[in-house]
């Protein structure tokens, strides 16, 4: 066993098994009050998350014995060989597309990660798909109503920022330049108001220990990834599609 990731809600760990790694998720709490119960409810989003999303490539399966026991405060995944985008050392040249590809495949299945700011939870996997962790966050919706449009344009948008950033780095030009969504009024009230008391937050609950639950991302300064050849023919995307535009991926 060997511990992937350890923060104030619990601990994420690869764990050997007879049919191949899993990843086991424990929402263990904290010290802090009330951390215990906020760890378990995040545990159960991520579930119910993966499980709409049940076959969708580049999002690992529950696994056959996921809610046996303990279901409450542990959760078991299948592992998915690769890199968190931040740590690439080469990208294939559709990577973008089909990263957008497949979060539009969520939002087909009603679901929106709501965490894609964070490199850490967008991987390349070893054959060069992109994948996605760390469903926490997500949210199911039954009805494609206004928040879930407004949720996943905010996916989008995350995945238009990572795009823009990376293929301004390795001088690319950016086919899609200009035409990302703005910030929802949501998610700019979450950026001027609620974000700073949320990282009050968490430095109060971590304490002294804030460093390690850092989520690691690439600086200007740090190595970037080169171009490879692209892992299969080429998505079409139309500049400026949304969720319920008659434009979509293809």
């Amino acid at each position: 066993m060997r511990v992937l990731k350890r923060d104030a809600f619990g601990r994420v760990e690869l764990v050997a098994a007879a049919d191949g790694p899993l990843v086991r998720r424990v929402a263990a709490g904290g010290a802090f009050p009330g951390t215990r119960w906020i760890a378990r409810v995040l545990l159960a989003r991520e579930r119910r998350a993966l499980r709409c999303l049940a076959g969708v490539p580049g999002v690992a399966a529950l696994h056959a014995r996921d809610g046996a026991s303990a279901a409450r405060t542990t959760l078991l995944r299948g592992w998915i060989e690769g890199r968190p985008l931040c740590l690439a050392t080469e990208l294939p040249r559709d990577y973008f597309e089909r990263l957008e590809e497949l979060v539009r495949a969520l939002h087909d299945r009603g679901v929106c990660h709501n965490d894609l700011h964070k490199e850490a939870n967008v991987l390349v996997g070893d054959d060069g798909r992109p994948a996605l962790v760390d469903f926490q966050l997500a949210s199911v919706h039954a009805r494609r109503g206004r928040l879930f449009a407004s949720r996943a344009r905010e996916d989008l948008r995350h995945v238009w920022k990572h795009r823009s950033f990376y293929l301004a780095a390795l001088g690319e030009p950016d086919p899609l330049a200009g035409a990302a969504p703005r910030r929802s009024f949501v998610a700019e009230t979450w950026r001027r108001l609620g974000k700073p008391i949320y990282g009050a937050l968490k430095r109060l609950i971590r304490g002294s220990r804030a460093s390690e639950s850092d989520e690691p991302r690439r600086g200007r300064g740090d190595p970037w990834p080169r171009w490879r050849d692209p892992v299969g023919p080429r998505v079409s995307v139309a500049p400026g599609s949304s969720p319920g535009d008659p434009a979509r991926a293809r």
